[in-house]
């Protein structure tokens, strides 16, 4: 057991194909093996998979080396906490009683070491975004979730991939192409965390997923806001060490 806090988001497991799904599997597990030493809590901030449905006595199919590993640093006391994201929403106790990890599905705030970390995927944050915003309630919908679970495992699982696979993400990895943002005191998460420091919130950091750009951009002389980019192209991740918090990327020491 360690003293330092890792916040990782954005792996899209399962997309743009198996074999190279499960060699960003592999590296993750890699990752996981080297924090090992000193890590305290570890925070997966949503979209540890692309496609996720959780039936009640069936779980998609693949992970294995993930799950194991998660299991294996939660029986040695390693805090992990899985934030629900927009693909993996529907994500329900599996996380829990299996693994030991808890799901949080509402931004949070908590404190380490006397600083205060505002944690959420970032997903229908701010303004704008209607579109999403309505799917993403449609999606929340038990009665939604409950029509769902009764079509076949091997269909929904099968529908579910067949349109990650095709999507922008999906064509993103395909291509090789690297997210980036031309303008980040427009970015939408950026914004939004300024606007509640505006309004009087009280944090020293800022921390989400979902848009696939890392960053680490001070708001005011107290306050940041992180981004952490992706496991798709960027291979980043963020770590507190109690006194700072750093924007790191993962190189394989196997390479």
């Amino acid at each position: 057991m360690g003293n330092k806090i890792y916040f990782i988001s954005d792996l899209h497991l399962g997309i743009p194909s198996h074999k190279s799904s499960l060699e960003r599997e592999k590296l993750f597990v890699e990752w996981l093996d080297e924090i090992s030493t000193d890590v305290e809590e570890i925070y997966l901030l949503g979209d540890i998979f692309d496609f996720w449905f959780e039936y009640k006595t069936v779980v998609p199919k693949g992970f294995v080396r993930l799950f194991g590993k998660l299991a294996e640093l939660t029986d040695a006391g390693v805090k992990i906490f899985l934030f629900k994201g927009n693909h993996d929403i529907w994500a329900f106790n599996y996380f829990k009683k299996e693994l030991g990890v808890e799901i949080c599905r509402k931004p949070e705030i908590k404190t380490f070491n006397n600083k205060r970390f505002y944690l959420a995927h970032g997903d229908g944050l701010g303004d704008g975004d209607i579109g999403y915003k309505f799917l993403n309630f449609i999606f929340e919908l038990r009665i939604n979730q409950w029509l769902f679970k009764w079509i076949h495992p091997d269909i929904g699982t099968r529908l579910g991939l067949y349109f990650s696979r095709r999507s922008r993400l999906a064509n993103i990895v395909k291509k090789g192409k690297i997210e980036t943002s031309n303008n980040v005191e427009k970015e939408r998460l950026f914004v939004y965390s300024k606007n509640l420091v505006e309004k009087g919130i009280d944090v020293d950091y800022f921390v989400f997923g979902h848009r696939h750009i890392p960053l680490n951009k001070k708001i005011n002389d107290k306050t940041s806001c992180v981004i952490l980019g992706d496991w798709l192209t960027h291979f980043s991740y963020a770590v507190f060490d109690g006194e700072k918090m750093e924007l790191k990327y993962y190189s394989s020491k196997k390479l």
